[in-house]
């Protein structure tokens, strides 16, 4: 049985170790200056060198080059002896399969015999947060206070899970997820060494797929280079399961255009041509933030052709920044639940419309004083059209430059002389609801922008009503607590904590409900606006 590339090329010196310099400097220095710890915790994410930096560690403290400097060496009987895995006072234990008591009393039982042929007996936990809390316990005194002979490295990626009394006792490195470009360039060697014919743009491919994980990547590798071809893109792609970045643009172009149909054509397409939906849902993300970091001038830092480049200038033009960010996190949620769901693209459509759903850019509307020779214009309910187009047209104009999604409000009374209570109030929700906008992002961002994409239409009996576009960010809006915050912001701009209630608006003629008053503002939404609505909660 032919070895598998990651173990064929796992490091065997300390030169050898990719992207974890500042781990590996400070323990050779332990090294030459004979102060190693007693015990160490490696934490960080999977595949980034724990467990091979734990061997070398132990390997580096039992070997028998004279020159500290040069250890481990690999030519001795201890250094070959642990690379060929028969170093009997090498223990390394899963702690995924040997989390109870038992287990740590077994293994505390047998620490104080002297080591069989190194220095010290050296033990590696592997997957140390799976440990119970019992075992932690009986750990916790050996860990604290071993014998002379024996050194702890416990390794986990779930370091918040370890308890803080393990931790003080042990010393602690940090690995980091490693570059591509040092992917990139392991990969390069290996594929040279074992005659691999492969793209440069392919090995690009894996290493952003193995998302800083430098087993992750030699194992893509070796799982593309078992079918005895060439690795192209085309092929990897095909492989992985990405799709091609021609879809990502089309998708974009879509939502920038607000055409829901092809949008939803481009992601079934994707799909159906056997693209994985959680690495197209990256994809896109990868996409949206490459036009995060072009609209804050750091352009530099995209990996890209020049006609991508001005295809990204583009696409980052049409977006205005609240609005960017807010695709960016609905695509980003889709990715982390594509996995679980039963309908493979639901989360990517979902997306999708809920990121149609946010205008593009919606005007707001100042209130007039009774002065005023001008009227304040009155937006349509449903269809999002202005009164007066012209006075909207240089309105969005502003807002877009203020990279800002404005928020439409119903009409704001001439006068509140002789007005009720209920109306007094409303006109000050009106008046500073750009400020309870902006306060509702203190406690959750998620439900600012969805109020970006309402309006406040009237009151009654104390509840302020809500008028939404869609039914979706109607039912997003009444979940996670939105409603609450909403009141909260409330009260912190206004003084007053006031309940909310939502509805949806769409075009064409309707009756009222029994909450909503004849006479009030809602009422007057429906007959003035055109406007209808569909359900209340």
């Amino acid at each position: 049985m032919s070895q598998t590339l990651y173990r064929k090329w796992r490091p065997q010196s300390w030169d050898a170790v990719v992207g974890q310099e500042h781990i590996i400097q400070t323990l050779r220095n332990a090294i030459t200056g004979q102060r190693v710890a007693h015990a160490y915790l490696f934490a960080g994410p999977r595949g980034t060198g724990k467990t091979t930096t734990a061997r070398l560690l132990a390997k580096a403290v039992n070997c028998l080059a004279e020159d500290l400097a040069a250890r481990p060496c690999n030519q001795c009987a201890h250094c070959l002896a642990v690379n060929q895995g028969r170093f009997l006072d090498l223990i390394e234990i899963d702690a995924a399969s040997n989390t109870s008591v038992e287990d740590v009393r077994d293994l505390r039982d047998k620490i104080n015999f002297a080591p069989n042929q190194g220095r010290y007996k050296v033990y590696i936990i592997d997957e140390v947060h799976m440990l119970s809390t019992a075992a932690f316990n009986a750990l916790l005194k050996t860990l604290e206070e071993p014998p002379p002979h024996a050194i702890f490295i416990l390794a986990t990626t779930e370091v918040h899970k370890i308890p803080a009394t393990v931790m003080s006792r042990c010393q602690r490195h940090e690995f980091r997820r490693i570059p591509v470009t040092e992917i990139v360039a392991t990969l390069t060697q290996i594929a040279k060494q074992e005659a691999i014919t492969v793209e440069p743009e392919a090995l690009l491919l894996v290493a952003r797929q193995s998302t800083g994980s430098m087993r992750d990547a030699i194992s893509l590798l070796d799982q593309l280079a078992s079918t005895g071809k060439a690795i192209t893109l085309a092929m990897a792609q095909a492989v992985l399961g990405t799709a091609a970045s021609q879809a990502v643009l089309d998708i974009v172009d879509a939502l920038i255009k607000r055409q829901a149909a092809a949008g939803l054509d481009q992601i079934h397409h994707a799909l159906d041509s056997g693209s994985d939906p959680r690495q197209f849902a990256r994809q896109i993300v990868d996409y949206l933030r490459d036009l995060l970091l072009v609209q804050t001038g750091n352009s530099d830092q995209i990996d890209a052709t020049p006609d991508l480049r001005a295809q990204m200038a583009r696409h980052a033009q049409a977006f205005n920044s609240a609005e960017l960010l807010r695709t960016i996190r609905l695509f980003n949620e889709a990715a982390n639940e594509a996995r679980g769901a039963w309908q493979p693209a639901l989360p990517l459509e979902m997306a999708f419309v809920a990121a149609m759903e946010t205008p593009q850019s919606a005007a707001p509307i100042t209130p007039q004083s009774p002065d005023s020779s001008q009227p304040a214009p009155q937006p349509a309910a449903g269809a999002n059209a202005p009164a007066h187009p012209g006075a909207r047209k240089s309105s969005d104009k502003a807002s877009s430059e203020a990279g800002q999604v404005p928020v439409e409000s119903a009409p704001v009374p001439a006068s509140t002389e002789g007005s009720s209570p209920a109306d007094q109030t409303f006109h000050q929700v009106l008046e500073k609801w750009r400020q309870v906008v902006s306060e509702v992002r203190r406690y959750n961002p998620t439900t600012q922008g969805l109020l970006n994409s309402c309006r406040p239409v009237g009151m009654k009996d104390g509840v302020l009503y809500l008028g939404f576009n869609g039914d979706f960010s109607k039912r997003k809006m009444e979940s996670g607590g939105n409603l609450e915050y909403t009141s909260k912001a409330l009260a912190q701009v206004i003084g007053i904590e006031i309940p909310v209630r939502c509805f949806v608006i769409s075009g064409g003629s309707g009756s009222l409900p029994p909450e909503v008053e004849s006479d009030g503002m809602v009422a007057a939404a429906l007959r003035d606006l055109g406007g209808e609505i569909v359900d209340i909660q």
